[in-house]
């Protein structure tokens, strides 16, 4: 399939059966990426490239300088190292071209937060829409959020997880709370979990 050919594909999916209409699909065409963690693929490359230095090994002391360490050490993979880590030759040899991405700063959380069309701050002001709650994250939280998913070392599946964990008691209150009009996540709520602010439609117009 990776080198291109003409495969029979089930429509629907799943097994295939002598009795099944099948859909031709030419690969030749596809640009396969092979993405993932490979966790623990940077320890087999810090085994080679030290053993070729007579073992000396820099330490490094915070966790943001670990994974910093990590991604430096990724640049250096090898087909070997691959192989090692538990690839079969045959598979290595049809994916010529090998990148590595850097790990997500905190400038790349925030952008990921708020900037993509589906963006996770535009998700939970949409489902606030939905009750005619207007929910707004100040900048502060939006970084306090990034800057607790870097720490989790999880990569932007993190920000998820403490955006729900932030907004859990809330997210249920408000639909049957039906006098409240604007929910604000300020950085005490992310830091602290302390509960978002809320306002009225009263206190709303008494501000403007």
């Amino acid at each position: 399939i990776l080198e291109g050919c003409v495969t029979n594909v089930p429509p629907q999916g799943g097994r295939k059966h002598p009795q099944q209409e099948y859909i031709q699909v030419d690969t030749s065409s596809i640009l396969f990426i092979c993405a993932g963690a490979f966790e623990g693929l940077d320890d087999i490359i810090e085994r080679r490239i030290h053993h070729r230095s007579m073992g000396i090994r820099a330490q490094v002391g915070s966790k943001a300088d670990r994974e910093q360490q990590k991604s430096n050490i990724l640049q250096n993979v090898s087909p070997d190292d691959l192989l090692k880590f538990g690839l079969i030759p045959e598979f290595i040899g049809r994916l010529p071209v090998i990148a590595t991405l850097d790990p997500l700063d905190e400038e790349a959380m925030v952008k990921i937060l708020i900037e993509p069309r589906n963006a996770l701050a535009k998700q939970y002001r949409r489902f606030f829409e939905y009750d005619g709650v207007d929910l707004v994250f100040e900048e502060g939280a939006i970084r306090a959020i990034a800057q607790e998913a870097i720490k989790r070392s999880a990569g932007a599946r993190a920000l998820r997880t403490i955006i729900e964990e932030v907004m859990l008691n809330i997210m249920y209150e408000i639909p049957s709370s039906t006098d409240i009009k604007r929910v604000v996540i300020e950085e005490r709520t992310v830091r602290e979990r302390i509960e978002p602010k809320l306002y009225t439609a009263a206190e709303l117009r008494q501000a403007s």
